[in-house]
């Protein structure tokens, strides 16, 4: 049996952590792993204001303590003055991949010109990788699994497809995912049967 994935999904907003609206975020980030992933995996959820240390005592405490492979951030990477979600992410990094979040504004481009607003990251922490996503449930989707066309072509590979082998490179759980929703990339030499 193989053991489960720790993948841990943080929402971070000041109104909706206060209960002045609902949090969509984690409700979405949670529904799409479910399709996306076949391998087996668990959430671990957090629902946080905008304050940076808490977001860095949070995401230091999933990658540390609780061993997740994959940190997704939804909220806060906006210009405004409480948006510092990639500040606290960048404090605990060890490690910048900056290709992530020019990929990230690439695909929000194609729908809105203030994506290029957005201030998102990806950085690993030990063996974690964390990833700062979008606020929006759709925007969310769009960033992970990509673009289709109306017979199901994918027009524009999602982030997601990298994220596997990112995690193998950094010595985590092998995660596979359904095709259907997201092809994971791996080399010919890095990909592994997992029948029987």
């Amino acid at each position: 049996m193989k053991a489960e994935a720790v993948i841990g999904l943080v929402s971070v907003s000041d109104r909706a952590s206060q209960g002045v609206y609902e949090d969509r975020g984690l409700p979405a980030l949670e529904t799409w792993l479910s399709r996306a992933l076949v391998s087996p995996w668990r959430a671990e959820r957090r629902l946080i204001p905008d304050e940076r240390p808490v977001i860095e005592r949070t995401l230091i405490e999933l990658a540390d303590e609780l061993g997740c492979c994959l940190v997704f951030t939804t909220g806060g990477t906006g210009p405004a003055p409480r948006d510092v979600t990639p500040e606290a992410t960048l404090a605990v990094a060890e490690k910048e991949l900056p290709g992530f979040g020019e990929e990230m504004r690439r695909i929000g481009l194609r729908f809105v010109p203030t994506a290029i607003l957005s201030r998102q990251v990806a950085v690993i922490r030990g063996r974690t990788l964390i990833v700062n996503l979008p606020g929006q449930p759709k925007s969310i989707q769009e960033t992970l699994e990509g673009l289709r066309d109306a017979e199901g072509k994918v027009l524009h590979v999602g982030i997601f497809a990298a994220i596997p082998y990112a995690i193998d490179l950094i010595g985590g759980p092998y995660l596979e995912t359904d095709p259907s929703v997201v092809a994971a990339f791996r080399p010919k030499s890095a990909v592994k049967s997992t029948q029987g």
